[in-house]
């Protein structure tokens, strides 16, 4: 398939070696030393390669003077921290692109260096750009494929200390009783079928392009249920994540789609009274905690995060030396006080090296729903 083709909305010494005395000599003060002294010749340190300028650029999910007002620093900081590396450059450029299309097409012309490009994003241009970081979000301490093993008040999914760089998707049964009874079969070993879920009332997203509330969860009926779709149940509606939690919590809707932690973001307003103040809003009024009352039918492939990738126009960056400078460079940076600050535009924690296969999942997805 042509990506491109594909709306933008679908949218990384010397060492010094001390000779001891060998215990065993008996030479004297007037006695000569038998072993010759040999002078040895050590190689002048290489100069750091040389890099006039580099041109980075950040898409518009935030508005761009504001990017440009937290991301100041980001060049002086990489400068500093790529020299430690082996790169002396002279110069570092940042600017936010008009769209996410512009920054992807801007990459594959080579008229910029590197891009922070949602995942998305780099999948339609990772024919001339190249993924090598992505960024990391807090862990969990829950990683299981089993949809089981994430249910019940034992297995309450906290927010670990631990980076990664993806998260999963997971399908939800609220409160209801086709929910339940959904859950129920789940928690017993039992496979569901697809009248199951196709009896049931669905929340997803409006926007085909969100990872876990449409194209993975999309994914996970194909690869479970003979190829079906979203768009083959019988029973859906669309709306945001909070909504979707809220209709659970009414029963207005049986089943819906989110990432792996939005239980955890929605505990408080789950069992807090309507006539009480969360804050997010009014509460919703359940008579048990989210954990109880929610349970997972089903668990996406992992979604990588959001990119760095770099141009394969202009071989004095694209090339093994440079990445893992690179790569370094910021993985350093982001451990720093000032740092953190700075990626947090994009609510990034940090980086990890990242290689193209680790977006195939991504390129099912987007096949999934084009197709």
């Amino acid at each position: 398939m042509n990506f491109k083709k594909i709306s933008a909305a679908l949218l990384a010494g010397l060492m010094l070696v001390a000779c001891g005395n060998n215990g065993g000599s008996t030479a004297t003060a007037t006695e000569a030393p038998k072993e010759e002294e040999k002078k040895e010749e050590t190689a002048a340190a290489p100069e750091n390669i040389k890099i006039d300028e580099l041109k980075l650029q950040f898409v518009p999910s935030r508005p761009a003077e504001e990017i440009i007002t937290t991301t100041d620093g980001l060049g002086d900081l990489l400068i500093e921290h790529l020299a430690k590396h082996g790169y002396d450059v002279g110069n570092v450029t940042i600017d936010v692109s008009s769209s996410f299309e512009a920054a992807g097409e801007a990459l594959s012309a080579g008229s910029i260096d590197l891009a922070w490009l949602p995942s998305g994003t780099y999948i339609l241009y990772s024919d001339e750009t190249d993924v090598i970081l992505t960024a990391t979000r807090a862990g969990l301490s829950n990683d299981s494929t089993n949809p089981a093993d994430w249910n019940g008040v034992e297995n309450k999914t906290e927010r670990s200390g631990s980076q990664v760089a993806y998260y999963k998707g997971l399908i939800y049964a609220g409160p209801s009783p086709k929910g339940q009874e959904l859950a129920a079969k789940v928690n017993a070993g039992e496979a569901l079928t697809w009248e199951d879920l196709d009896s049931a009332t669905w929340c997803i997203s409006s926007n085909p392009s969100s990872n876990a509330g449409y194209s993975f969860p999309t994914m996970w009926l194909m690869d479970n249920y003979d190829g079906k779709k979203l768009t083959d149940l019988s029973h859906t509606i669309q709306d945001n994540y909070a909504g979707a939690f809220q209709k659970l919590a009414a029963e207005q809707v049986d089943i819906t789609v989110c990432y792996a932690d939005g239980r955890t973001d929605y505990e408080e307003d789950w069992e807090t009274p309507t006539d009480k103040e969360t804050s997010k809003g009014k509460g919703w009024g359940r008579p048990a905690s989210i954990w109880e009352e929610v349970n997972v039918i089903g668990v996406t492939s992992n979604i990588y995060n959001d990119t760095i990738a770099i141009t394969k126009a202009k071989p004095e960056v694209y090339n093994p030396e440079f990445i893992k400078a690179f790569q370094d460079a910021m993985i350093e940076l982001s451990a720093t006080e000032q740092g953190k600050k700075i990626i947090g535009i994009y609510t990034h924690e940090g980086y990890l090296p990242a290689k193209d296969a680790d977006y195939d999942g991504m390129r099912a997805a987007l096949n999934a729903i084009q197709e």
